[in-house]
């Protein structure tokens, strides 16, 4: 199915072959509104369950902003529940069964950095920042962000984001290993999507479960994600997708994968 349709006024999605396109579009900074944390979850649910689609794309309207945090004029009625919201979203990307790639095209602050940090990959335009500047504001983060920076660039220098709220280039970013890739900023959407439909080609079944696989890395003693690992290789060996893969490997042509 091809096309672009609104999940709600500040969310959008554009179906391209296997790929989903989510847009994040709430002037001025495409801040995380209650609204737009809905939006995304909605979209993230539909295209997971969606059978033809393989991997979903995220980024920001616009050329200066991902997303610049949390709706701040909200904090004073929602409060706390905020974190319940940005969390619940954030897990929700991170265990979705589709491959996840930020495509970040301006700044992304906050809960938009948080946003992130939950998908896969992250491709990041030049003049991209990203950072948590909560504590400037007397919280912390509440999106997963101080777990998520800690495994990703490494206790001290999460610390430092954390505690200085001060923002990093998107080339720092990527020399602490948040960042996959850095492009040039009017390349950085074509670019996810470009790396989007090549994933899509890999054989679905093995792409879940080697995202599993990682994340279990993360949650799980040595041994137990070791176990986790090869039950599920286990399982790929009796998949239609293995024998294809391994005879197109054989027969020295590109492999056609039906997830199954």
């Amino acid at each position: 199915m091809q096309g672009r349709h609104a999940v709600s006024d500040p969310v959008s999605v554009q179906i391209e072959g296997r790929v989903a396109l989510v847009t994040i579009d709430h002037p001025p900074a495409n801040a995380i509104s209650q609204a737009v944390v809905e939006g995304l979850r909605a979209a993230v649910a539909g295209a997971s369950a969606d059978g033809a689609l393989r991997a979903l794309v995220i980024t920001g309207a616009g050329s200066r902003f991902f997303a610049a945090g949390a709706d701040v004029s909200e904090f004073p009625k929602a409060g706390g529940a905020v974190a319940t919201g940005g969390q619940q979203l954030t897990l929700e990307i991170e265990r979705s069964p589709l491959v996840t790639i930020a495509a970040i095209n301006g700044m992304a602050f906050g809960g938009g950095c948080e946003i992130a940090l939950a998908c896969d990959l992250r491709i990041a335009a030049g003049t991209a920042r990203l950072g948590q500047p909560e504590i400037n504001l007397g919280i912390i983060p509440g999106a997963g962000g101080t777990q998520r920076w800690p495994r990703t660039a490494g206790k001290y220098a999460a610390m430092e984001i954390m505690l200085s709220g001060s923002p990093v280039t998107a080339q720092r970013a990527h020399e602490l290993g948040i960042v996959n890739k850095v492009v040039p900023a009017e390349m950085t959407v074509l670019l996810a999507k470009r790396m989007a439909r090549q994933l899509a080609e890999k054989a679905p079944l093995a792409l879940r479960m080697a995202k599993e696989a990682v994340l279990k890395a993360f949650e799980s003693p040595l041994t137990e994600g070791m176990a986790a690992e090869r039950k599920s290789f286990y399982f790929l060996f009796s998949t239609e997708d293995q024998k294809e893969g391994m005879h197109a490997f054989l027969e020295k042509r590109k492999g056609v994968f039906k997830g199954r």
